[in-house]
């Protein structure tokens, strides 16, 4: 793995711990801060790699970030605020770094999740909830009531999603600045 130069690690953690926080107390990601934080990556990704490299980078970085989370999303499983941070921070890191931080995320995510329900007692709920979306994949227009009579609908609970991606970030970078050897 390989460390971006600075100040995109900088910018990078202070966005994620901002965002988490905020995601955190009020349980948004507030749209002034993924547009600030757009923009700034821009200018930097232009600053540090020129006007065509830089701006490649930004857009690649971006639409991987969009592209990994936007399933979740459509299926209901994520917020939009959620999307558009992991948006920004792969217009920060570009696109190979945004895939393995998208990796860490589901793990951390999922493993937080699962502790969650676990902990509720919702494990039943969330198997049938799968199950749902599952067997109705490619038929949008069934009803999801899964055995037994619950509901798809029927959520086992909700996470503040920005902290998961705080910690996969963060996580990826530090163990990126760790790791001696450019892979």
């Amino acid at each position: 793995m390989f460390l971006p130069p600075q100040p995109i690690p900088l910018c990078v953690t202070a966005l994620t711990i901002l965002t988490a926080s905020t995601d955190i107390t009020s349980r948004r990601i507030p749209n002034r801060v993924i547009a600030i934080g757009l923009a700034a990556a821009l200018l930097v990704q232009v600053w540090l790699h020129g006007p065509l490299a830089g701006g490649e980078e930004w857009l690649t970085g971006a639409l991987t970030g969009f592209a990994v989370l936007l399933p979740f999303y459509l299926l209901r499983g994520m917020a939009a605020g959620d999307v558009k941070l992991m948006l920004t921070i792969g217009a920060w890191v570009g696109p190979a770094l945004t895939v393995r931080i998208a990796l860490a995320t589901f793990v951390i995510g999922g493993i937080w999740s699962l502790w969650v329900t676990l902990r509720h007692g919702r494990m039943r709920q969330l198997l049938v909830n799968l199950w749902c979306i599952a067997s109705h994949a490619g038929h949008p227009g069934l009803p999801q009531t899964g055995e037994l009579g619950y509901q798809q609908n029927e959520s086992v609970g909700s996470l503040p999603y920005g902290v998961a991606i705080a910690a996969g970030t963060l996580g990826v970078l530090f163990a990126s600045a760790a790791w001696p050897y450019n892979l």
